[in-house]
């Protein structure tokens, strides 16, 4: 079971930014809510920073992802900018464009392009505290401009497509399909480039059979996800492999295998 972390930007004595009466750190937690009612409805275990308006600082928000042991943190917000109306659209925000973390940011911004928002792109942003602290993949997603008028009415009118979207563009990233149930076809890829750190990144994946038979890896994914196992099949060497999730920390691998072992099922951990 994959393990993400969920940040709802500001909060508490820090508004965030500020637009006539609209608060960033509202918005944040609303939406922030709302992705992780639909994770943990996909089986996502997901843990937050905050739940209610209070005020943690960037550090301590990566000290409790960290402490979490999450496989991704994801902190959402919204962006403003000198003259209010003058920018449009969504941007991830990385400390580094490579690895899991640019797969989950440009996963997340097709997701809300899709909606009618202006992808604005991929920017690194090293000097983010909450990013740079993370010791796990991190992205931060600027859900449009809270000082634009036409962002803020979609932001209003599309709030459980804008969750939604970004919940998808999370299970897309961890191997799982978006807005159904099913296996997917596609596992997230593991990078080859360093993820900035000097290490290169890597996905732990639990392997539950391979078979030279398409029909039986089938089969093994079916009762899979019987049980309540999100799993997908890749094609690999001549083989077609039944995986379940993909984890960016190690523990998080070791426990859904534990839970595969008692449900009767053997594996192996694969990277």
């Amino acid at each position: 079971m994959a393990r993400i972390i969920l940040d709802a930007g500001h909060g508490g004595r820090d508004p965030g930014a500020v637009y006539q009466d609209r608060r960033e750190k509202d918005d944040t937690l609303a939406l922030t809510l709302a992705i992780g009612e639909i994770l943990e409805n996909r089986g996502v275990d997901v843990v937050f920073t905050r739940t209610e308006d209070i005020y943690d600082s960037p550090a301590q928000k990566a000290n409790i992802a960290n402490e979490a042991g999450g496989d991704f943190l994801v902190s959402i917000h919204r962006n403003a900018v000198p003259t209010p109306g003058t920018a449009t659209g969504i941007e991830t925000l990385v400390y580094a464009d490579s690895g899991p973390r640019a797969q989950m940011a440009r996963n997340i911004n097709a997701q809300l392009e899709s909606l009618g928002f202006r992808n604005r792109g991929v920017i690194e942003r090293p000097n983010l505290t909450v990013l740079r602290r993370s010791r796990m993949p991190a992205v931060l997603v600027e859900a449009g401009f809270i000082d634009n008028e036409s962002d803020n009415e979609k932001f209003d009118s599309q709030f459980n497509a804008i969750a939604q979207a970004i919940a998808d563009g999370i299970l897309e990233t961890v191997g799982l399909q978006p807005g159904s149930g099913a296996p997917s076809e596609t596992p997230p890829q593991t990078p080859s480039q360093p993820d900035g750190s000097g290490q290169t990144p890597r996905l732990y994946r639990v392997q539950v059979g391979a078979y030279r038979n398409r029909n039986l890896a089938n089969a093994l994914s079916e009762q899979l996800s019987g049980d309540g196992i999100q799993n997908f099949i890749t094609y690999d060497n001549g083989l077609f492999k039944v995986q379940a999730g993909a984890f960016a920390q190690l523990d998080n691998a070791v426990r859904m295998e534990q839970r595969l072992r008692r449900m009767g099922y053997s594996t192996y951990i694969v990277t």
